[in-house]
């Protein structure tokens, strides 16, 4: 998908009601990226939806210019882009690790485009801002020499939008989580990127969320994976 300046890579498997999935891998996030995840999640959502895969900006076969006023809206700007492409009034999300900021995002600025949503181990701010900004200026290091159009100045804004404010959920101030409308299912995280206390304020705070504690051992996965299946079953609109 082709929109102005910015290319988006994106692939489709199943059919249904939609699913945009958004990957694991920080700044990295990309489809392949599913592959760390416990169990083939899209896979998984596919046997009964049409899933959505992308490639995030600057990842993988996604590219953007870098400019010093790009942030979590700008890459909600391309959510939202590549649901118009396909023709999608209203989906499901399903996103893991920095997709739950980037679902939080889409939730605070479309929420008639999302029916329900999954969160896998959303990132968050507890005490380790350092750790994202030094993730980014890896990503920028290494993405530097395909953007002759973006100085140190555009970079630092990019990273002072996307890691600066005080939100738990970067994305979204924590006031915002509670006027989330759509049913949320939301699993915990247990690490330094992914905070407990991230993916508990989500739950704790949108109105329509339950928190799933135990999903990432194997003996936990069946569980965890039919979980997701009949929570998107059970808000899947009709007709």
């Amino acid at each position: 998908m082709d929109n102005g300046d910015v290319r988006i890579h994106f692939e489709e498997m199943g059919e249904g009601f939609p699913v945009l999935t958004f990957a694991p891998g920080g700044m990295r996030s990309t489809i392949e990226a599913w592959s760390n995840a416990p169990w083939d999640v899209p896979g998984a959502v596919a046997a009964d939806h049409r899933v959505i895969l992308m490639d995030q900006r600057n990842s993988g076969d996604s590219f953007a210019p870098v400019q010093a006023s790009d942030g979590w809206d700008s890459y909600t700007d391309d959510h939202v882009a590549l649901l118009d492409h396909l023709g999608i009034e209203r989906c499901h999300l399903l996103g893991m690790c920095i997709g739950g900021s980037f679902i939080a995002n889409l939730l605070a600025r479309a929420p008639e485009r999302v029916a329900a949503a999954v969160c896998l181990q959303p990132i968050g701010l507890d005490d380790n801002r350092e750790a994202f900004t030094g993730r980014f200026d890896e990503f920028a290091a290494d993405e530097a020499p395909n953007h002759p159009e973006a100085s140190e100045a555009d970079w630092r804004g990019m990273r002072e939008n996307l890691y600066g404010a005080d939100n738990t959920l970067w994305s979204v101030r924590d006031a915002a989580v509670t006027g989330f409308q759509a049913p949320i299912l939301v699993f915990a995280g247990g690490d330094e990127p992914h905070p407990a206390s991230a993916s508990s304020m989500l739950a704790d705070l949108a109105p329509h969320a339950t928190l799933v504690e135990r999903w990432k051992a194997p003996e936990y996965n069946d569980a965890a994976r039919e979980s997701i299946q009949s929570f998107l079953s059970v808000h899947t609109p009709l007709g």
